[in-house]
Formats: C-alpha cells, structure tokens, sequence
C-alpha cells in the first residue's frame, strides 16, 4: 500500500479527520492481530497519580517518572504496582545532552542512562525513554513545514534542509550532523550496561529539530547496529513536521518497542498547532492503528493527554483507539 502523501494533502486529511472522526459511529469495532496494551505515566515512588484510580480508570500499566531511584527502592515500588493490579512497563527518563561540547556534560548524560536503566530493571520494565541531544536556541532552524532534507545513507549525516539556498542553516547542519555521531558514539556506550539489565534504550526525537524525517531517524536508531537500541516512537510529536504518524511508523517498522500516545491539532495551513485532548486533533487514529498492526507492534502505549480530562475519560478515549475507531 502507497502511504506517501504530500504536504498539502496531510494537511488536508488531518484537518477532515478532526472533524469526522469525532462525530464518526462506532458500530463495529476492527479485528488486529496484535494486542496494543493501555498506560499511565505515574510516579509510583509518590503514588502520584494513584496506582488505585490507574487501575480503576481501565489501565493495565505505567511508566514510571521516577527514574532517579535504586534498584531496591524500584523493587520495592514494582511490588506496590502489581499489588494494585498493574506492571511498570517502561522508565521515563527524557532529556540528555550526548551533543554537548563539555565532556563533563556527556559523562553526566552517560551516568543518569545507567541509574535509569538499573532502575528499570528494579521496575521489571522493559525500556528507558530518552532523548539523546537537545539543539541551541541560538541556531536558525527551517520552519517545521519547510524542511526538505538530503541525507548520506552510509553516514547519516545532512547535506540539505531545505529547497534553494542552504547558506543560512549551515549552523544548523553542522550541528545535526555532530548531534548524529555524538549520539550514536554515546548510545552504543549504553549497550553493556542495558544488556547486563536487560532492558533496552528507547530513543525518542521530540521537538528538538533533530531526526525529522523517519528515514534519517531510522539510519540514526539502525546504524547503533543493537538490540538493544530501539525506537520510542510518540504519535503527536512528528505531526508538526507535516509527515503522518503512520507514515513514521511504518518506515522505522520493526525498530518501535513503545509508543507514547497524544495528539496534535495542525492550524488549517500547516503552519503550526496546538495540543488538544487525546483525538481532538490531527492524528488519523484509524490509520495509526492499522499501522501500528501492520508492522506486528504487540506492545505499549503511554497515554500523553493535556486537557482536563479524567482518566477514565482518557481510557475511554484510548480504547476507541485500540478498537481501531
């Protein structure tokens, strides 16, 4: 099947799917193959949100905020969630700053990968999320809708952002390009220590402007050449950048392990967005899902959702997108 759409015409479709499928009927729900498993981020060290009101509202697990912890303290707290019914299946530990010019800044990221993955393996999860670079805000960035990128296969490394003259992002090609091998160097430190534990690097891009196509996030996450280096792919997150999340996820295929669930709302230009409440927004979720089946993806999904909704609103909203609805 043909999932290319260009620019204009994602734009298009994510703005009729906001509108049709929040009146859509819900009549017959889809048959997949592979189950797709409902979280909530909690700090169960905190109790915060309950484990209880987790259970109650229809989850099945969490990923726990609190990576900063020992391997005794995580044992400890794994207990207290499957006492209430639920499994930690992943460990959030988010930022770090593999792309830093300060060698202490590095060996600094290097350290709380290590604290976070014993942790996990404490929580019996299976996965730490974390993003590897962070980029300057001093530097010229394109647009996330005018990004037109030119990549070598062997080394993962820019030539082009954008159509035209590329004289004013050259700062920011350079800085792409260190960010892929400072990351890969360091990640592939990472690899004895998440084997000792066995429990695998999720690498997630969010909205640092780095890795914003799937094929050049693929390359980075592949050219690791482990398993246990993977993909934490967030739905929401890429839909400013005008590719569907479909799209994304079937191009890294087989390299997604988790999945964090939130939408993203696109003004009717594409130029820019919000953060709605979980399907008020442009994510296809119909499509993410039958994605999501295609490349045989039996796992997690951490529900992400701004707004005052409850969470068992939020369960609910999550099982129509199980459902494939």
């Amino acid at each position: 099947m043909n999932c290319q759409l260009t620019r204009r015409q994602f734009v298009g479709a994510a703005t009729a799917a906001g509108l049709t499928l929040a009146a859509a009927g819900r009549a017959h729900a889809k048959m997949f193959k592979h189950p797709f498993h409902k979280a909530a981020m909690c700090n169960p060290i905190a109790n915060k949100p309950p484990l209880a009101d987790i259970k109650a509202a229809g989850f099945e697990g969490i990923e726990s905020l609190d990576w900063q912890v020992t391997p005794d303290a995580a044992k400890e707290a794994r207990k207290r969630v499957e006492d209430a019914g639920l499994v930690v299946h992943s460990v959030l530990l988010g930022w770090l700053d593999f792309n830093s010019e300060n060698p202490r800044e590095i060996a600094n990221s290097l350290s709380k990968a290590e604290i976070a993955l014993r942790a996990a393996q404490g929580y019996g999860a299976s996965a730490v999320l974390l993003v590897p670079c962070k980029l300057g805000s001093n530097i010229a960035t394109p647009n996330a809708w005018e990004f037109d990128i030119q990549f070598d296969e062997k080394t993962g490394h820019i030539s082009r952002v954008v159509k035209g003259d590329n004289s004013k992002f050259k700062p920011y090609i350079e800085a792409q390009n260190r960010a892929t091998d400072m990351s890969r160097e360091n990640l592939r430190k990472l690899i004895p220590v998440a084997e000792a534990a066995g429990v695998m690097v999720g690498v997630e891009n969010v909205w640092n402007n780095f890795w914003v196509r799937p094929e050049l996030f693929k390359h980075l996450v592949q050219s690791c050449d482990s398993k246990w280096i993977q993909a934490y792919f967030d739905i929401g997150n890429q839909v400013k950048y005008l590719i569907p999340p479909e799209q994304w996820i079937r191009t890294l295929g087989k390299l997604v392990i988790k999945c964090h669930v939130k939408d993203y709302k696109l003004t009717s230009d594409g130029h820019g967005g919000s953060w709605p409440s979980l399907r008020e927004g442009s994510v296809n979720w119909p499509e993410v899902r039958k994605a999501l089946d295609e490349i045989g993806y039996t796992g997690w999904g951490t529900i992400e959702a701004p707004g005052p909704i409850s969470l068992a609103e939020q369960n609910r909203r999550f099982d129509l997108i199980v459902a494939g609805e």
